[in-house]
């Protein structure tokens, strides 16, 4: 594949095919450099294409859990319960400073992504 920009679905596709090819490339190697190169080109044309806007604290764990292979058992296990991790996810808990501290350190989930304003549940504000 020539590295080109990436305008069409298609330039994308192949783009994301290509990226998948070279994973593992050693850095400093043509291959390693060429899949710099389309990681950043995809990285773009995702962010005009699929803008995400800024993901809430809770998002942010998910979107990472998910992207790390990780489950709702191993975020229970990071926070010392299974009830705790499930309110959290479910957002009938907040996420404290401790909670936030473990999964930056552990996790290495930036820190500032943690510490942003949320909304809880509104049934749990109810009933509080």
């Amino acid at each position: 594949m020539d590295i080109r920009p990436l305008v069409t679905p298609d330039d994308h596709a192949a783009a994301l095919h290509e990226i998948e090819r070279l994973w593992g490339a050693e850095t400093g190697t043509g291959d390693g450099d060429k899949l710099d190169l389309l990681a950043t080109l995809v990285e773009h044309y995702e962010e005009r294409h699929f803008p995400l806007g800024e993901a809430d604290p809770v998002e942010t764990i998910c979107v990472h859990m998910e992207m790390t292979g990780r489950t709702q058992r191993d975020l229970a296990q990071l926070l010392g319960s299974a009830s705790r991790a499930s309110e959290l996810l479910n957002r009938k808990r907040a996420l404290t400073m401790d909670m936030a501290h473990k999964l930056h350190k552990v996790w290495k989930v930036p820190a500032d992504a943690l510490i942003k304003p949320y909304e809880l549940d509104a049934s749990v504000r109810r009933r509080a």
